[in-house]
């Protein structure tokens, strides 16, 4: 018999007020329809903050049919999206009107999408992770088009195409897994592939590469990151941050759970695709930001660069590495939506056209230390963060995930790691050059503050506490994630 005390509701507590407080905001829409994007600012803020402190509280277990698993690695991953996700959404409160920030749905399709990701990092089911994907997919597609300009709405049909066929092909990839191993949960699928003796098995190759390839799309790992570029190009700033974190968070939660658990069986040839894509993942993603115009389209490359370097901590695996991982994240959230956030601030007026072809160009910031000093001087920690330059936020990332590696006994791997790191100083480094030792373009100070606000300048001040604050919390922090990673077995 099925009772409230076995199904431990509890366990999906967060996604549920979530999904509440989106219910709730569109109610609001239906009966005040004048209702300011303030208001339901406000409503989100209280929604994520809420579940921030349900998430701080929450003991490790399992229920709703042990579907949903609320483990150490679920717990780190859903901190980190709600902190992003509190850190997004006041973006919204610029001094200029978008149509999306204007409607309820906005908020209430923000808030569904959150609840789908953290089902996606809170499963070993294939099919709730599948949920999870699909549910945070189509909410995250139409945010995209709400920003109502013509390259969003293209940018929108692009990532649904991709989006499409990376679901087909999870869902192909999760039936081949219970044709052979019987089971849909990860850890039976494990179990029965070691009992049945099948690592070798044509049909789990299949299955494989299907999934391989559903969360290459996902995580924009090459070959599988051309929508990318164009995407967040479409995409207005604050959401193309969003994206390059975020999302890939869970992605990468699935494939830790996924493709560990079958490295760790000894399907040993996952282990050699996940090392040639994460090394090329991390160098063509940087030789192609080496070579762009526009500085949202050199972050959109950077951010594939990213998901390359992260991906090597599944290729380690090790529990050093997976604390690695996530420590990442952390530090990397700080930086990039800081750096985005800082393209909204600057968002000047479309009539002012710095190039025909991109919003962003590197023009655009000539001289800007002359014309907006701590502009220039923010803009500026965050792309020598992002660079890895100590001791900055990322260069704490960076060096856990190659010490990983040493550790490990990944030498070649780790060279690689430190070659990336040093090629991509250069992009980033090209954009200070550009704000402290160029000419600028075009005086009028009030052409890079039209968007400006005070909720934007508290956003960009926490990405600067964070990316310059890691020093003093890298301790507290790494023992944090140690002690969530290791109770989850990983």
């Amino acid at each position: 018999m099925i009772t409230l005390s076995n199904l431990n509701l509890s366990t999906i507590a967060t996604m549920g007020l979530l999904v509440v407080f989106g219910v709730i905001i569109l109610c609001f829409a239906v009966f005040k329809k004048d209702l300011s994007r303030t208001f339901y600012t406000i409503l989100c803020v209280i929604a994520l903050i809420l579940d921030l402190g349900i998430l701080l509280q929450t003991n490790l277990k399992s229920g709703f049919f042990d579907m949903v698993l609320v483990d150490g690695i679920s717990l780190i991953s859903q901190l980190i999206i709600v902190i992003a996700s509190m850190l997004f959404i006041p973006l919204s409160l610029s001094s200029k009107r978008f149509f999306e920030y204007e409607i309820a749905e906005y908020y209430a399709i923000f808030l569904f999408m959150i609840a789908g990701f953290s089902f996606m990092v809170s499963s070993n089911n294939l099919i709730l992770i599948f949920i999870g994907l699909e549910t945070s997919s189509l909410a995250l597609y139409t945010l995209i088009a709400l920003h109502n300009k013509l390259k969003s709405i293209e940018a929108a049909i692009k990532y649904f195409t991709m989006g499409a066929l990376g679901a087909g092909f999870f869902v192909f990839g999760a039936a081949i897994f219970y044709l052979v191993a019987g089971s849909l949960e990860i850890n039976e699928i494990k179990q029965n592939i070691l009992n049945l003796h099948i690592q070798d098995s044509i049909l789990l190759l299949v299955g494989c590469v299907f999934m391989l390839s559903s969360i290459g799309f996902k995580l924009s790992l090459i070959p599988f990151h051309t929508w990318v570029p164009d995407v967040y190009e479409g995409t207005n700033s604050p959401l193309a941050g969003y994206m390059s974190i975020v999302p890939k968070v869970a992605g990468f939660v699935v494939a830790l759970r996924l493709f560990e658990t079958l490295i760790s069986i000894k399907v040993e040839w996952i282990y050699d695709v996940l090392y040639v894509i994460a090394v090329l993942t991390m160098s063509l993603a940087n030789l192609m930001a080496l070579k762009q115009k526009d500085v949202k389209r050199m972050l959109a490359f950077s951010s594939i660069a990213h998901a390359g370097f992260v991906l090597c901590a599944i290729v380690i695996d090790t529990s050093e590495a997976n604390v690695a991982l996530f420590l990442y994240w952390i530090v990397f959230l700080f930086a990039n939506l800081g750096a985005f956030s800082m393209l909204w601030v600057a968002r000047a007026d479309d009539s002012v056209c710095w190039d025909r072809r991109f919003k962003h160009p590197f023009e655009k910031f000539s001289g800007m230390i002359k014309i907006l000093p701590s502009y220039a001087v923010i803009m500026g920690i965050f792309m020598v963060s992002l660079a890895g330059i100590p001791p900055f936020s990322v260069f704490w990332g960076k060096m856990s995930l190659i010490s990983a590696a040493i550790s490990s006994g990944h030498i070649y791997l780790a060279v690689i790691m430190a070659i990336n790191s040093a090629l991509a100083v250069y992009y980033y480094i090209k954009l200070i050059v550009v704000m402290f030792l160029h000419e600028p373009a075009i005086n009028d100070k009030n052409i890079y503050l039209a968007n400006v606000s005070v909720a934007l300048k508290t956003i960009v001040a926490f990405g600067v506490i964070g990316t310059l604050g890691t020093i003093f919390m890298f301790d507290f922090v790494m023992q944090f994630i140690s002690n969530l990673v290791f109770n989850s077995g990983f």
